[in-house]
């Protein structure tokens, strides 16, 4: 009999578990919010990003000039940065101001300033400045400004280096110019664009972000259509822990495995960024990582009282999110307490360990802190799911009890009331 008590119960579990992993999906699908967050914005978010930053690099950045020096060595510099491909001389001004007013206006990205002394301190064997003044609200044509400043500065200063040194020969030029010869051989990030080294951890924290608002906006509407404004229903089937949990959860992983594969290789291959992964490494990234994702927002998803509350917990959390991973800012400059507070959040190992695994072509034992820390956080997370689901369990039988006592004493006094109206004497004899 104990035997068959415990397959019997046993099977009661898996048949719930599939009941709540099965109407989880009816909700997600029929709820147009859910569906929107959970499916739609997965598949066609990523491919408009993607498609804005696919050129890599840009051309022909317009650049605004102010030559206080008027000189020879002045007019140099700006013929030779204007034959570079990736700026062009769009305006010449008499003073910072104006150059300013066309940055202002998006007419110019970017102002060369040449200083009176420019030449002067040039010929004198000083160092002279060139001020470089970049629109920092777009990072390609700040790069693409800064660089080609720059490439333009070492040429000249070459050219300076020759003409005052007591060579003879075209050799003893290059010795002079260049006397630790080396080249440039980009390893990883091959075109050097912007799309490279960014856009695949991005498309790692849109698979976060999007499940975390995906269960907000399921938990607020489980609350919204509940009497008591609860968040797990009164039901047979939702009579446990790790079957509420397991079922929801298994629902919302079966979905992200799939729009994680959709994001960690259709995507980088569709738009031709660099993707080294393998089968094993993306496998065993991918199933911790959306794990942990999945069991984060189940449990921030007690804190969901309306469907609007998740907006205000998930979307403005996107940038903080992507600095704390050190994908667009050095790891190394984090301050301490901030890189506390990124351990706490699953994209922080997920971004970084798919950055190594696409980019670097990295397997499971060259991201192993990553991994470990990943699962560490699915056990973490569960275990605090299960804590926050016991005490809704908790509430929700509470008030219902209390529901039905009020019920009771409502009949009780109806009663009373009805039998007093009558005038018929229930009290016994004595």
């Amino acid at each position: 009999m104990e035997n068959n008590s415990l397959l019997h119960r046993i099977k009661e579990g898996i048949l719930d578990t599939c009941y709540i992993c099965v109407r989880e999906m009816r909700g997600t699908i029929t709820d147009e919010g859910v569906l929107i967050f959970c499916v739609l914005v997965p598949l066609l978010y990523p491919l408009l990003y993607s498609w804005i930053y696919n050129n890599e690099v840009v051309r022909e950045v317009p650049v605004a000039i102010v030559d206080q020096s008027h000189t020879n060595a002045s007019r140099e510099y700006i013929r030779k940065f204007d034959a570079s491909p990736d700026t062009k001389v769009a305006y010449y001004c008499t003073s910072l101001e104006e150059a300013k007013d066309l940055t202002a206006k998006q007419q110019v990205h970017g102002t060369l300033y040449f200083p009176e002394d420019f030449e002067r301190r040039l010929y004198r064997g000083e160092q002279t400045k060139v001020g470089v003044y970049c629109d920092m609200s777009l990072m390609l044509t700040y790069k693409a400004i800064y660089q080609t400043a720059q490439a333009v500065a070492s040429d000249m200063n070459a050219q300076i280096q020759i003409a005052q040194s007591t060579d003879y020969t075209k050799r003893d030029n290059e010795i002079t110019t260049k006397p630790l010869d080396f080249d440039e051989v980009p390893i990883f990030n091959t075109t050097g664009g912007y799309g490279n080294a960014i856009l695949p951890g991005v498309l790692m924290l849109i698979l976060q972000q999007t499940l975390l608002l995906g269960i907000g906006l399921a938990a607020g509407t489980a609350r919204e259509n509940n009497r008591f404004k609860d968040l797990v229903p009164i039901s047979k089937h939702y009579n446990g822990i790790f079957r509420i949990v397991l079922g929801k959860s298994l629902c919302y992983f079966m979905i992200y495995m799939v729009m994680g594969a959709y994001l960690a290789l259709a995507i980088p291959h569709l738009y031709h960024f660099t993707s080294l992964v393998s089968a094993q490494a993306i496998i065993g990234l991918m199933v911790p990582y959306i794990l942990a994702c999945t069991f984060f927002g189940m449990m921030l998803s007690c804190l969901v009282r309306y469907r609007e509350n998740v907006m205000l917990l998930v979307v403005f959390s996107s940038v903080p999110f992507l600095f704390m991973t050190g994908l667009s800012w050095p790891q190394s400059n984090i301050p301490g307490f901030w890189q506390g507070v990124a351990t706490i959040i699953p994209s922080t190992f997920g971004v970084r360990g798919f950055m190594r695994i696409s980019s670097m072509g990295a397997t499971l034992q060259d991201i192993q802190t990553e991994y470990q820390a990943l699962w560490i956080q699915v056990l973490v997370y569960f275990f605090a799911t299960c804590v926050v689901y016991r005490y809704q369990i908790i509430s929700t039988r509470r008030r219902a009890f209390d529901h039905m006592q009020r019920l009771k004493e409502m009949a009780e006094t109806a009663k009373q009331q009805k039998g007093a109206g009558s005038g018929i004497d229930t009290r016994k004899d004595s």
